[in-house]
């Protein structure tokens, strides 16, 4: 409520499903097998935050935190600083909003990492490298071209597994659960995506993989970088699982632990509070 809590804005809050005035917070979890525990996290401050003095200075920010960063940049804070401390980890998962962030991929690649991302089911690809053309002036009025132009036809993902045949996908045993062994088809293919910021045509790995929910089929899209010559298909198809162990993580730490209960002002009793949340949950 009101506007002094660090960091507190009318923003998109997964909490409640919508747009809120909340806090947000970018946060790291590690995995090993059944075993998951949040270890990190960031508090998002917005731009109108970053831009005000005063309230930065009345909520405690130090100055070095006064600076902008979007939720993908302190997400590579975070894997950075968990590489610093010499923490152990195969590979990194995320959600939809950083999957569909090409600069984000190419910051983990970087960093020499292993990562399966979720993409949205509407994230355009390239099933053949196309090329990049400026198209030829048709007529001597008016400018020039100046918007380049790919040499193939782009389609959602959500398009493209219409047109797959049973025998496109593969049926994978993926880990075992509290309900038996975790089954689902799985079809892999390498594709290209056009990141217009940069005008460049990268190489993924789609994942696709299909497994029965209560509602009838749950479908999941997932980009990588991940060859299939170094891992198997059952080992990208865990790695993509495993993200499941994340937002059960989140549902420990807000039903048992009470992270979304807490009332702090201040950006150090915010850090505190978290603090003491992640330990905890780390012990439990």
């Amino acid at each position: 409520k009101g506007n002094k809590s660090v960091g507190v804005g009318h923003q998109y809050c997964g909490n409640v499903g919508k747009t809120a005035n909340s806090q947000v917070a970018v946060f790291g979890c590690l995995c090993n097998g059944q075993y998951a525990s949040l270890v990190d996290g960031r508090l998002y401050l917005p731009a109108s935050w970053v831009s005000d003095e005063a309230r930065c200075h009345g909520a405690g920010i130090p100055e070095s935190e006064r600076v902008f960063k979007t939720k993908q940049e302190l997400a590579v804070d975070i894997i950075k600083h968990q590489l610093a401390m010499g923490i152990a980890f195969d590979y990194v998962g995320a959600d939809g909003l950083y999957g569909n962030d090409a600069a984000f991929a190419r910051e983990i690649d970087k960093l020499g990492l292993v990562y399966v991302f979720d993409i949205h089911s509407d994230q355009q690809v390239y099933l053949e490298k196309p090329e990049l053309y400026l198209p030829e002036r048709k007529t001597t009025k008016g400018p020039a071209p100046k918007k380049l132009k790919a040499s193939t036809e782009a389609i959602p993902t959500c398009e493209y597994i219409k047109a797959l045949e049973s025998s496109h996908w593969k049926k994978i045993d993926i880990r075992h659960s509290a309900k038996g062994v975790l089954k689902g088809l799985f079809h892999f293919k390498t594709v290209y995506i056009w990141d217009k910021n940069t005008n460049r045509i990268e190489e993924r790995l789609l994942v696709v993989s299909k497994r029965k929910a209560k509602n009838g089929e749950e479908i999941k899209y997932s980009f990588s970088n991940a060859s299939l010559v170094q891992y198997s298909e059952q080992a990208v198809a865990y790695m993509q699982a495993q993200r499941f162990f994340i937002e059960h993580s989140f549902k420990e730490q807000k039903q048992i632990l009470g992270m979304d209960q807490f009332q702090t002002r201040k950006w150090l009793s915010w850090y505190h509070q978290v603090a003491l949340n992640l330990m905890v949950g780390c012990f439990m």
